[in-house]
């Protein structure tokens, strides 16, 4: 068993901080938008600093910048943020000032070198939190996100000297426009794209009724990620509960964070790739879940190898698995852990740490304080090997050096 990890890293979840401007939104917005769907940051009369997108208050920004959008949530703090309010401190504010590498890339590769990264996944910042309120617009949705992801390339790179690879957001919901989308991606220069979790236009992602899109990404090598957020398509279902799509993380109660946020949306998201028999038809793609921890895995391979028999001589939409949902599952598709998850019992349940990626989620207060940080908080009951491998041979695995 190792408590020390001296090696190079690999981080499978980081994110930016937008600039207050909003520049990253509406820059680029087509004039015909503007009226209805420019961003912009306010104070409201609840005295919160917020988000709006368009006409919609985005209220999962309320509580995170104090000091008039200055001061921001201490990376990997948040642990101590929650003692200090349990015991009872009154007033209880850690946010510090925005410095460089939250908001621009040079300094942030300089900052990497520092944390011994030697490459990392790059996720938008606030812009995961609005994308369920472009939902029923479709032509909106893409407007924006392509505004986005303009703006996204030009500051960051969506691969920045082959060491941090930017995630441009593309949904599946006009054919036509992801692919477009993916094409334009590509020449820019991704390597991984973000995807909104859950089914599309009542189909599953992984339906040949998309394979033009898969298609391109496939001959392009281009991997998806699925990073938590709240996956739109459950919104309906939510309401049937009684409970309320798109509320502040503070308001969210524990029925919506069990059942309507991370393992629901993405079990049934990763499930459908595999029983559409996806990876047979596009090897050269591998997903990752991001940010939704790697807890629910040993049961999701058991059950999914259980339904497999189950539905033996059932309808098949894309030909019957010639192996186990659970060894595909392995090949082709990637976790990065929480820290807090018990990794010891996770791979020995899941019989191997193959599929697990650290991720510190800088500069957020839930990640880490530093990437290998990771090794302390989650990976001291681990053997060497294990720790290479969930430290950073497992993300070579997922985004191999480019030649």
């Amino acid at each position: 068993m190792t408590t020390t990890y001296t090696g190079p890293i690999f981080d499978g979840d980081s994110h930016i901080i937008e600039p207050l401007d909003c520049e990253a939104w509406n820059h680029y917005l087509p004039a015909e938008f503007k009226p209805k769907w420019s961003y912009r940051w306010t104070k409201d009369p609840d005295g919160k600093f917020v988000m709006y997108a368009g006409p919609h208050r985005v209220d999962v920004t309320a509580d995170f910048y104090s000091n008039e959008g200055q001061n921001v949530p201490p990376p990997g703090k948040l642990h101590e943020w929650l003692r200090s309010m349990k015991e009872g401190k009154e007033n209880v504010d850690m946010r510090v000032p925005m410095t460089a590498p939250m908001i621009e890339r040079t300094a942030r590769l300089k900052l990497l070198d520092e944390f011994g990264v030697e490459g990392s996944l790059l996720f938008p910042g606030n812009h995961v939190g609005t994308i369920g309120y472009l939902a029923g617009d479709v032509e909106a949705m893409y407007a924006v996100n392509h505004s986005y992801n303009r703006w996204f390339s030009e500051t960051w790179g969506f691969n920045y000297k082959n060491r941090i690879f930017a995630t441009p957001l593309i949904a599946l919901d006009d054919l036509e426009k992801a692919c477009a989308e993916a094409q334009w991606a590509i020449k820019e220069g991704a390597r991984v794209i973000l995807m909104p979790l859950g089914a599309v236009n009542n189909m599953s992602p992984a339906d040949p009724a998309f394979d033009r899109f898969w298609s391109i990404l496939n001959e392009a090598r281009v991997n998806v990620s699925f990073h938590v957020s709240e996956a739109a398509y459950m919104h309906t279902h939510m309401r049937v509960w009684g409970d309320k799509p798109l509320q502040s993380r503070y308001w969210q109660t524990a029925f919506t964070w069990m059942h309507f946020y991370g393992e629901r949306p993405l079990v049934e998201t990763l499930s459908s790739f595999i029983f559409y028999n996806f990876f047979a038809r596009f090897p050269n793609i591998k997903l990752i879940s991001v940010e939704n921890g790697c807890e629910w895995v040993p049961q999701f391979l058991v059950k999914m190898d259980k339904c497999r028999g189950m539905a033996k001589a059932g309808y098949w939409p894309c030909g019957q698995l010639k192996e186990r949902p659970s060894r595909i599952f392995k090949q082709n598709v990637f976790v990065v852990a929480y820290p807090e998850d018990d990794l010891k019992m996770i791979t020995e349940l899941a019989g191997g740490s193959e599929f697990l990626m650290m991720g510190s989620d800088w500069p957020h207060a839930e990640g880490v304080e530093t990437p290998r940080s990771f090794v302390k908080e989650a990976c001291e009951s681990l053997s060497e090997a294990q720790v290479q491998g969930i430290m950073y041979d497992n993300g070579r695995r997922f985004l191999p050096v480019a030649a």
